[in-house]
């Protein structure tokens, strides 16, 4: 794992954990109180879920200009800079299809029916904080994630440091050897 993943990952973490302490504040909630939190909050899960989808596509979008550009340049690039690549359209995906399928399953009219007791909506609420808490999260891993290789790009091709992504070349080794 790249330093800039670590950093991403750290980032997700700290606001799972803030997230974390503000549920935590809040205390626990009955299962009316928690009902009544869902239908209000449906909407904003709806429209985090979608936010999210988008995001990770465009994100995929811009995975393959990112991928254009690296294959146009004239150095040879380190396979880490591609294996970086790699890492997170997957992540993106996998933050894709987890988005899509709780953007249709918040759609699910779960309030209104009347084979759900009352006492699992607390349970109901909590897992979909938790799940839109670990979306959110993983959405800002792959940002980072993103930053740290846009920022490596940017150092190569504005910068010309290619300390950190350009591979050595074969035949600059066999000079070295020879001298």
């Amino acid at each position: 794992m790249t330093e800039f993943n670590k950093r991403a990952a750290a980032g997700g973490i700290l606001f799972l954990a803030v997230i974390g302490v503000g549920s935590f504040i809040t205390g626990h909630l009955s299962g009316y109180e928690a009902k009544h939190l869902i239908k209000v909050s449906i909407a904003g899960l709806n429209t985090l879920c979608n936010t999210i989808v988008l995001a990770s596509a465009t994100i995929l979008a811009l995975l393959l200009t990112v991928l254009g550009l690296s294959s146009n340049t004239s150095s040879k690039l380190q396979k880490a800079h591609y294996i970086n690549i790699m890492h997170i359209a997957r992540v993106d995906t996998v933050v894709f299809i987890v988005s899509l399928l709780c953007f249709v399953l918040f759609n699910l009219p779960v309030t209104e029916s009347d084979n759900i007791p009352e006492h699992w909506f607390d349970t109901i609420y909590y897992i979909t904080l938790i799940i839109s808490s670990i979306l959110s999260a993983a959405l800002i891993v792959v940002v980072l994630m993103l930053y740290g290789m846009v920022t490596n790009i940017i150092k190569y091709v504005g910068l010309g440091k290619t300390k950190h992504l350009v591979a050595e070349d074969d035949s600059d080794k066999s000079e070295e050897k020879n001298d």
